[in-house]
This record gives C-alpha cells, sequence and structure tokens, in this order.
C-alpha cells in the first residue's frame, strides 16, 4: 500500500534555448551565432563518425551478438551505450589530422548503440518472419508459439519486402533473410546527446531561475588538437511552468539544431504523488474514436460489483482535426506532384530538368512546412486531450486511466481514407502526454488489450447491436447502451479495475494488462461523471435606446440584439478546466465527488 501524501520521482523532458554565452575561461562573450557555428561544427563530427560506425557494423554479426548480449568472454553486456561499444570494440573513425576528444567519441558510441539495439527486435523478427514465407505462393505460415509473434502490421510491412524480395529473384527460396539484407544503414540524426559523457565534455548548473551549462566546443571545423576545443559557458531560462515545481535534478541536454538555431531538449527529475494501481477502485476508460481523438467513461468497484452509468465524456478537439485532414491531404498531393516531377525530370533535356529541379525544390519546401504545422497542432492537441482527460479523471476521484493497446490497435474497415486519417493521429504523442499530465495529479496510466471493447457488452460480455448506425451500441439482454465509444470504455476500464493486481511493466513502457477479464457491470443511476461547465455569454442589452429624434426625420423602429450564441464568449472555456497544454499546471476542482456515490450503489 502507498502512504497518502507519499511522492515518487519521475522524469520528464522540457525545451529550451541559451540567451547568453560566454568563454569560461576569459569571461568573454561570445555571440549566439557564433556558438550556432561551433555547435554544428560538432554535430558534423558525431554525425559523420555515427553514419561512418553504422555503416561498418551493418552486417548480421553485429546483430547476432546484440540479440545475444553477450562479449567474446560471454560476459554480460552493459546497459550504457558506450560502454558496451568500448568492450566489443566498436570504436568510430575520424579523419586524419582531426582531434576529438574521447568523451566526444562516447556521445557517438551511445547514439549507435541506441540505433543497433533499437534494429536488433527488428532484425529478429524479419528472421522469423522469412523463415516462415512461402516464395511459391506468397504467404507467410502463421507462428509456432508465442515467441514468434509479430504485431500485424509490422508483420505486413515485412511480408511486401519479402515478396518483392522474391519477385526479383524469380521466386527462388528467400531462406533466412536479416534486416541487412532487406534495408539499407540507417541515417544518423544530426544531435549530440551529452547525457552519454562525464564533467569533462559538459557539465550543468542551476541557479534561481536559469540553467547554466559548460560544454566544450570545437573552434574549427576540424580541429587539430586539444587547443582547439574550448569550453563556453551556455545561460538558458528555465520555463516558466517549470517554477515551483518539486524538481531534485537536472540532467544534461541533447544538443541539436533548427532554423532558429541551437535547441537544448533537456530533462529533470521531480517528485510526484505516488499512487498504488492495486488499490484503485475508480477507473476511467479512453476510446481511440475514428471522428475525434478519443471518448471517457468512468466504471467505479464497490462491494456489490462493478458498476457505471454508462455516460461519458467525448473530447472535443476544438477543428483541429479537420484541420490536421486538410494538412495531411495538402502534404500528401505535393509528396504526390514532387514524386511526378521527379519521374519527368530523369528523361528530360538538360534545361528543362534544371526548370523541373527548381520546381522539386520548391514543392519539397512547402512539404516541409506543411510536415512541421502539423507536427506543432499534433502537439497542441495531444496535451490539450491530456489536459481535458486529466480534469475528468481527477474530478471523478479516479486512480486509474485505462487506454487501449496501441501495437494491437489497427484502424480497418472505414473506407481508405478515413483509415489513413485515423492511423496518421497522434495517438502515441497523446498517450506519452498523458502520462505525463496524469502522473502529476497521482493518476497511473495503465494499457489494456483493445479487442472486442466495443463490439461487447460491459454487462453479459455478448456482441452488441447498432439500432442507430455505427455510433450507436444497445445490448437488449442487460438494456443498457449509448455511445459506441462511451461503451468501450467502461469496458475498458473494467479490464484495467479486474486486472490490475496483475499488470507488468516493462523498462520505458506504460504498465500493461494483458489479459481482458470479464465480470458484469450494472447501470447505476447515480451521478458518476463530472458536470461540464457552462461558458458565460455576452451581456446584451434588450432595453430600447434613449436617442433623441431629429426634427423633419421619421425616426426608424429599434430592434433590440439578438440573443447571444453559443460560440459569442468572453473567453471561449472548454468544458472540462483548462485549455491545457503541456505548461499549464492542473488545478483543484470544486467538482462533487463522484467516488462515495458510485459505491453507494
Amino acid at each position: 500500500m502507498t502512504d497518502p501524501g507519499s511522492t515518487a520521482p519521475r522524469q520528464f523532458a522540457f525545451t529550451t534555448r541559451a540567451h547568453m554565452a560566454v568563454d569560461d575561461a576569459t569571461g568573454e562573450p561570445i555571440g549566439l551565432d557564433d556558438v550556432d557555428i561551433r555547435v554544428g561544427w560538432l554535430l558534423d563530427l558525431v554525425t559523420a563518425a555515427g553514419g561512418e560506425l553504422v555503416s561498418r557494423l551493418w552486417r548480421p554479426a553485429t546483430f547476432d551478438v546484440l540479440a545475444a548480449g553477450r562479449d567474446r568472454q560471454d560476459r554480460r553486456l552493459p546497459v550504457q551505450g558506450h560502454a558496451a561499444a568500448a568492450r566489443l570494440g566498436w570504436n568510430p573513425h575520424y579523419p586524419d589530422g582531426i582531434y576529438v576528444p574521447s568523451r566526444v567519441t562516447r556521445v557517438v558510441t551511445a547514439q549507435v548503440m541506441a540505433t543497433l539495439r533499437t534494429l536488433a527486435y527488428r532484425d529478429t523478427a524479419i528472421a522469423a518472419l522469412s523463415a516462415r514465407f512461402d516464395p511459391a505462393t506468397g504467404a507467410v505460415a502463421p507462428p509456432n508459439g508465442s515467441a514468434d509473434h509479430v504485431p500485424s502490421g509490422f508483420a505486413r510491412g515485412v511480408h511486401r519486402q519479402l515478396v518483392a524480395r522474391s519477385r526479383r529473384g524469380g521466386g527462388a527460396p528467400a531462406g533466412r533473410v536479416r534486416i541487412t539484407d532487406l534495408q539499407e544503414p540507417p541515417q544518423t540524426s544530426a544531435m549530440a546527446q551529452l547525457s552519454a559523457a562525464d564533467r569533462q565534455l559538459a557539465q550543468i548548473t542551476v541557479t534561481e531561475w536559469e540553467l547554466v551549462l559548460t560544454v566544450k566546443l570545437p573552434t574549427s571545423p576540424a580541429p587539430a588538437g586539444r587547443g582547439q576545443w574550448r569550453r563556453v559557458r551556455l545561460t538558458a531560462t528555465i520555463p516558466a511552468h517549470l517554477h515551483g515545481r518539486a524538481i531534485t535534478a537536472w540532467h544534461l541536454p541533447t544538443l541539436s539544431l533548427d532554423r532558429r538555431g541551437l535547441l537544448w531538449r533537456c530533462a529533470a527529475t521531480e517528485l510526484v504523488p505516488a499512487n498504488n494501481p492495486k488499490s484503485a477502485t475508480v477507473a476511467v476508460g479512453v476510446d481511440w474514436s475514428p471522428s475525434t481523438l478519443g471518448a471517457a467513461a468512468i466504471t467505479a468497484e464497490n462491494p456489490d460489483g462493478l458498476v457505471s452509468d454508462y455516460r461519458g465524456f467525448t473530447y472535443d478537439d476544438r477543428g483541429l482535426g479537420i484541420k490536421l485532414a486538410r494538412l495531411q491531404a495538402e502534404g500528401q498531393q505535393l509528396h504526390r506532384k514532387a514524386a511526378r516531377l521527379t519521374q519527368l525530370a530523369a528523361t528530360a533535356p538538360p534545361e528543362v530538368r534544371a526548370q523541373l529541379e527548381e520546381k522539386i525544390a520548391v514543392l519539397d519546401a512547402h512539404r516541409k512546412a506543411v510536415g512541421i504545422k502539423r507536427g506543432k497542432i499534433n502537439r497542441e492537441l495531444a496535451f490539450h486531450f491530456a489536459r481535458q482527460v486529466t480534469d475528468y479523471a481527477a474530478t471523478a476521484q479516479a486512480q486509474l486511466i485505462a487506454i487501449e493497446d496501441l501495437t494491437t490497435l489497427e484502424t480497418r474497415g472505414h473506407g481508405r481514407v478515413n483509415n489513413n486519417r485515423a492511423a496518421q493521429s497522434a495517438r502515441r504523442q497523446a498517450v506519452a502526454a498523458l502520462a505525463h499530465t496524469a502522473a502529476g495529479a497521482g493518476i497511473t496510466v495503465v494499457s489494456v488489450p483493445a479487442r472486442g471493447s466495443s463490439a461487447q457488452c460491459p454487462g453479459c460480455d455478448e456482441p452488441l447491436a447498432r439500432p442507430g448506425g455505427y455510433h450507436t451500441a444497445w445490448c437488449p439482454r442487460c438494456r443498457v447502451g449509448g455511445n459506441r465509444d462511451h461503451v468501450a470504455g467502461v469496458n475498458l476500464a473494467k479490464r484495467a479495475l479486474l486486472g490490475k493486481g496483475k499488470a507488468t511493466r516493462l523498462r520505458g513502457q506504460l504498465p500493461a494488462v494483458r489479459v481482458a477479464k470479464h465480470a458484469p457491470v450494472r447501470p447505476s443511476r447515480d451521478k458518476h461523471g463530472p458536470t461540464p461547465s457552462r461558458p458565460r455569454h455576452r451581456r446584451v442589452r434588450h432595453s430600447l435606446p434613449t436617442v433623441t429624434p431629429r426634427l423633419g426625420v421619421t425616426p426608424k423602429q429599434h430592434v433590440p440584439a439578438p440573443q447571444a450564441s453559443v460560440w459569442d464568449t468572453v473567453q471561449p472555456a472548454p468544458p472540462h478546466g483548462d485549455a491545457g497544454s503541456r505548461d499549464t499546471r492542473p488545478s483543484p476542482t470544486s467538482a462533487t465527488p463522484v467516488a462515495d456515490g458510485m459505491r453507494s450503489t
């Protein structure tokens, strides 16, 4: 049991930018543009060395070693990437005449090992699928055991690659295929993860409102010795939404460059209210919906069993979903235009080819701008959704938020356009935002199986009827129903409460309930969910104005102003509290507790 008022550490990420830079040895100020240039030289060295190391290690033997997790002396590989690479002798090579500190080499090997360890799982899955692939029929046999199970979406992509490879080979038996046979070495990102280094390369200190990062940067694009690596002291302001939070540790950032210059991707550790999922009695189930980002419903556990009012909360994306769909269609159109012009440029005369390449460059720039805009909207949509659901759960005094397992969730059966639109939605980003926001309120986010959540009755576990179309659900046996997404939310919350004692958690993942158990959820007439707040309207004058009539002019009839509409508000307010983002802190609500009413049912 977790003691009331206890806390637990958790890490979170944020971004910031430096507003001042000085030379650490002389104290002379350095222009931020010069800092961007020197950081660019550092990133060029890291990227070139990382790309060379990945290309050199791109062979099946590398992934065999990573899958085994043992070195030449049969010792277990360290968790730290740079330590594992040093034990295996995987060191990057630099051009002759260039001096690079050993701590920069740590950064390079840590980033390369993280990439290769991620691809090791993909290599194992490809090998398992290729062993069951029949080139004659183009089909993949079912797995023999649970160890050979691969997510269906990933399996379809590998199956297409195996079919294409078999056609190029004339239908010959493929044998055991590895990841190195299907794709080229991945490109390394232009970033420097300073967390892999120590104080010899970088260190960070914190004042009252500022972060001070001292880091070694090259003074030339090809440093020839130690003297061409100098320490620079960068100062950045701590974001306002972090003021007053119980932060216990600040970690070294990851440096990258964007169109605005140097960007810090920082991490910190803070104390948040601790929660014991095993003692939860109220859960909120979140169902991902094709029409909106998600919907939520509440299920409570009392001595008599599980109860719910089968009424939920549907998230309002404020029109951002329509905007995202428009930007997605625009980006796809730009991609098709650029692809067509690329085909024409391949066989065009030199003069025409130059004109086509200019048009392709313009289309690529526009497509990149559309992608940046979609990323910003997705982030705002994810954190606004997280704030709404967290406030809804906190008002209901819930201890768990159950979400569908994204690895088993596939969008199908809604048409090509809707399937693609739902697949492109920022669900994984919304999950990360929800876990981050809910942890600040002491609520645990749990992943539960998604199969049958909107097709089966929470009361009797029988298939639901659709009397009003796709968006309605009704069980004639239990005589319960309503919105399809709200019923699915009840099922998800039920699965979280029934499996809370056997939830497993892997490193870097949310707690997960693997098996969907069933118990009847009785309908309750008690009020379970919070009441949405109503926006205030502008005051409308209904009385006639006192105007002195002009002589010789027939006065017109005065008509009072019409009643204010729903959209005519002083300040638009969302249904459940603040229109939150990552920078918004949760505020206590004064709604009537609902868990007591559920337990009294």
